[in-house]
């Protein structure tokens, strides 16, 4: 009886003390290596622009996104913009930044994911809370769906004022981006052509929003989509083509069922990449 005691003891010693050790998030750089918070921190103190890029249903996504806004505002100035918000509803979220407005109004006047309550209102009210401009650089959806289906020419038949919810026609596109061919690949075809031309017009909108807010001695802190800025595509490739000189890092979300050690899939994707573990719950699940 006594062998089994300890026997049981011993199991539930090594079941707590792993449960004590395991981490929320593992965080490595470009090259694998592991990284501390800390540090990247200081190093994101030297940039112009940080992509932060999410995984849009993850809460350690979310969760180090506020983290992160926190921490950067406490060095220097900032300015926040995310994917989640389109161009022409720049106004609403400008009156609720502003006090004009308060939340059950925005949600009318908005078009807010179904997440926004969980995940994106809290970075919205802490730079509300610190007068922190907040940037809706999206396209709006209705404008990438016509691309689509009609490539970059028909967004020539849009007024003057809708025209000025996007980057400047035409826009610039490089289908051999690995992440548009990936896109190609992945779809088998399904799409056509016209459906990477449609991140693009994300991507675009996005980098020329970016640009168009810059202020010296700032830091641009955007959330978007891991797409949209891993291996260093998408917004970034936009950004860097229009500025080479400017100073951007990129951060991407991963995940693994091991936390030890970044696949060799992984590494690469951004200068720092936050490892999940697969079994993380998600603040909801995807329409199929």
């Amino acid at each position: 009886m006594i062998k089994k005691l300890i026997t049981i003891t011993l199991l539930l010693a090594a079941t707590f003390g792993s449960a004590q050790d395991k981490p929320a998030y593992v965080l490595f750089n470009a090259g694998g290596k592991k990284v501390g918070y800390q540090k990247m921190v200081r190093k994101l103190t030297q940039q112009d622009i940080v992509l932060f890029g999410e995984f849009h249903n993850n809460p350690i996504s979310h969760w180090m996104e506020l983290s992160l806004a926190k921490d950067l505002a406490a060095f220097t100035e900032m300015v926040f913009g995310a994917e989640m918000f389109e161009a022409d509803n720049q106004q609403p979220l400008n009156d609720y930044l502003s006090g004009k407005i308060n939340d059950s109004v925005l949600e009318t006047a908005a078009r807010l994911w179904k997440n926004y309550k969980t995940d994106y209102a809290p970075l919205v009210n802490f730079a509300k809370e610190k007068k922190i401009p907040f940037i809706a650089t999206n396209i709006p959806r209705r404008y990438a769906a016509m691309v689509s289906k009609g490539g970059f020419g028909a967004l020539d038949t849009l007024s003057s004022l809708e025209k000025t919810w996007m980057a400047p026609l035409p826009m610039d596109y490089d289908s051999t981006l690995p992440g548009y061919r990936k896109m190609v690949q992945t779809m088998a075809g399904h799409g056509g052509p016209n459906l990477p031309r449609a991140q693009a017009s994300k991507d675009a909108t996005m980098a020329w929003s970016i640009l168009q807010h810059l202020k010296p001695n700032t830091i641009f802190l955007h959330f978007n989509g891991a797409y949209h800025s891993e291996n260093y595509d998408g917004i970034n490739w936009y950004l860097k083509r229009k500025h080479p000189e400017l100073r951007i890092v990129t951060i991407t979300t991963v995940s693994q069922k091991d936390l030890n050690k970044l696949l060799d899939e992984n590494k690469g994707k951004a200068d720092y990449i936050i490892v999940v573990d697969t079994d993380m719950t998600n603040t909801y699940i995807p329409v199929p």
